[in-house]
């Protein structure tokens, strides 16, 4: 079993928003074919689901935000979702369209729900599912990032891999000399987001994967323009990018 999460920053330009970036989708999902045992995609939001709730403030802690903007934020993550969707159909895969609703209570994974999707992705089916806004009670909602997705799945799933597809090669020990980090044992790296990204961009991508790889699973960080070393990194553990162990 393995676990990608196709960043918004690989599949959109976060710098216009609501930009997919088509053509990459495309190549991944390309690559993706070669894939021989069951996986399950997440994806984040990108200059969609991100653009949206900077526009209307809205973050990971649970409060009582504007409806109007839960509504505009959840409509553009299906809007996104959609063209991974058909990316991947066009593309002779078999995407199973599955919302955080579809295992998530609140702000609380259920257990029996999550073991489900690994029974779906074992069916020859591609579970893909998203970073969302999300209802959680008492009037109040959230953003869930694709990111906490990737670590409320690898809890229960124990994935062989997790695999974070960024739009950079790595983790960088230094931004500016673009020195990567190929084994993040007790590393320093040089995290830089953009501005647009409230569910806490490369940051929470190092938090999760940590919380991921003390769970004793292996989580890879790679280029997805370079799509083939996702393909690479299962099936022949040739990693190119940064490993945490």
């Amino acid at each position: 079993m393995i676990l990608i999460k196709l960043g918004g920053s690989i599949i959109t330009n976060k710098e216009r928003p609501l930009s997919p970036r088509t053509k990459t989708i495309n190549n991944i999902a390309k690559q993706l074919k070669k894939i021989s045992e069951p996986f399950i995609i997440v994806h984040g939001g990108g200059s969609f689901g991100h653009y949206w709730s900077v526009k209307y403030d809205m973050h990971t802690k649970p409060a009582k935000y504007d409806y109007h903007g839960v509504a505009i934020v959840k409509n553009s993550m299906i809007q996104l979702n959609k063209i991974i969707l058909d990316s991947f159909a066009k593309n002779k895969l078999n995407p199973y369209c599955l919302p955080p609703t579809d295992f998530m209570a609140g702000n609380k994974s259920i257990t029996s729900k999550v073991k489900e999707v690994k029974k779906i992705a074992e069916s020859n089916l591609i579970p893909v599912t998203f970073g969302d806004a999300m209802w959680y009670g008492q009037k109040k909602s959230y953003i869930l990032s694709g990111d906490k997705i990737m670590s409320i799945l690898a809890k229960t799933l124990r994935p062989r891999l997790s695999i974070f597809v960024l739009n950079v090669d790595g983790l960088y020990s230094d931004f500016k000399t673009k020195l990567l980090i190929h084994d993040m044992r007790d590393q320093q790296a040089s995290i830089q987001d953009t501005p647009m990204d409230v569910t806490g961009g490369m940051k929470r991508k190092v938090e999760e994967a940590t919380k991921i790889s003390k769970m004793g699973l292996k989580v890879f960080f790679v280029n997805g323009n370079k799509p083939q070393r996702i393909v690479d990194a299962i099936q022949k553990n040739k990693f190119e990018g940064t490993v945490f162990r």
